[in-house]
């Protein structure tokens, strides 16, 4: 069977070179057309808006427009480091996306690990859907979801540490609890999406290897540690690739509706987009929220090469380019 495929596949492709230009157009049509639809959304959605780039170097006026306004160079640029909100706005923005990013890929493999072994289609899915629900909800309902247990005057957490303590803390006054209710919330909430990308990775592994692990006296850990996970590597990697390029960035409304714009939690709680967000209600210039969304960009670019460039020294298998 072997040798006979061989002249076959030979034969394929010297009759694929013989096609005309237009015999090899009219072969790919199809798979064009059913691409078209993607490269319309990407151009529409992702490289004409690349456009409007110009108006984080320009003092856009509505009535000129954005061709017509005049440029500033980079005196949009300026109320992002000239406030004294520069640094804590920073801070938080990376800090907090280092520890999600970290406790993110932790806690999805995990998550995915335990799905994999539960018994039953039924009960797998039961399991991936509860998990995956939060993801699916809008950041007002989590808001509220969070104010129900944390109200000071009717929440149920409250009111179960005041039975317990006999009092019980203004959660929405005081800075110190807001870390860990933020990134609580924000891995709650994302975990299910995470679980999705490395099941479908695992699922993926041959299970000969397992048997073969199992045959050998290996236990559930043992085989995790030693085939799971190092057959996760590239999808990790991948995923770690990415969420650096977003380090800059911030879950606006995780930032902007948890805490219920309360200034007194702004220590904790502002980052660039939620600051960028109150200057754009305050001042109506959109050339200042134009240039805090090109810094972003740029050193989310910046970040992605060069995590790349290195991945691609050490493994050169597992770099996305």
């Amino acid at each position: 069977m072997k040798t006979q495929s061989k002249p076959a596949a030979a034969s394929a492709s010297a009759q694929q070179a013989r096609k005309t230009p237009l015999q090899m157009i009219v072969h790919w049509l199809p798979f064009y057309l059913m691409a078209l639809p993607g490269v319309a959304y990407l151009l529409i959605n992702n490289y004409i808006p690349m456009a409007g780039l110009q108006i984080a170097f320009k003092n856009f006026s509505y009535s000129k427009g954005m061709w017509e306004s005049p440029w500033n160079n980079f005196a949009n640029f300026k109320f992002l480091f000239a406030t004294s909100d520069a640094f804590i706005m920073v801070r938080n923005t990376i800090l907090y996306n280092v520890v999600w990013i970290a406790l993110g890929m932790v806690l999805g493999v995990t998550a995915a690990v335990l799905i994999n072994e539960v018994i039953g289609k039924l009960k797998k899915k039961f399991y991936m859907t509860v998990i995956l629900l939060p993801y699916l909800m809008s950041a007002v309902i989590i808001s509220y979801l969070v104010y129900a247990y944390l109200s000071p005057t009717s929440g149920l957490f409250t009111k179960a540490l005041e039975g317990l303590i006999g009092e019980a803390p203004d959660f929405y006054q005081e800075p110190k609890w807001w870390p860990f209710i933020l990134t609580f919330v924000n891995q709650w909430k994302g975990i299910g999406f995470g679980m999705i990308l490395y099941l479908s990775s695992i699922l993926g592994i041959d299970p000969s290897l397992y048997e073969a692990a199992t045959l050998d006296g290996a236990t559930r850990w043992q085989q995790h540690k030693n085939i799971t996970i190092p057959l996760l590597k590239p999808t990790l990697i991948m995923m770690f690739i990415l969420n650096l390029g977003n380090i800059f960035r911030s879950d606006f409304g995780l930032f902007y509706q948890l805490p219920m714009n309360q200034g007194a939690l702004f220590p904790v709680t502002q980052t660039i987009d939620t600051y960028v967000y109150r200057a754009l209600m305050r001042y109506n210039d959109v050339g200042m929220s134009a240039a805090a969304s090109f810094i972003q960009s740029v050193v989310g670019f910046i970040l992605i090469v060069t995590a790349n460039k290195v991945v691609s020294k050490v493994d050169e298998s597992s770099a996305l380019f």
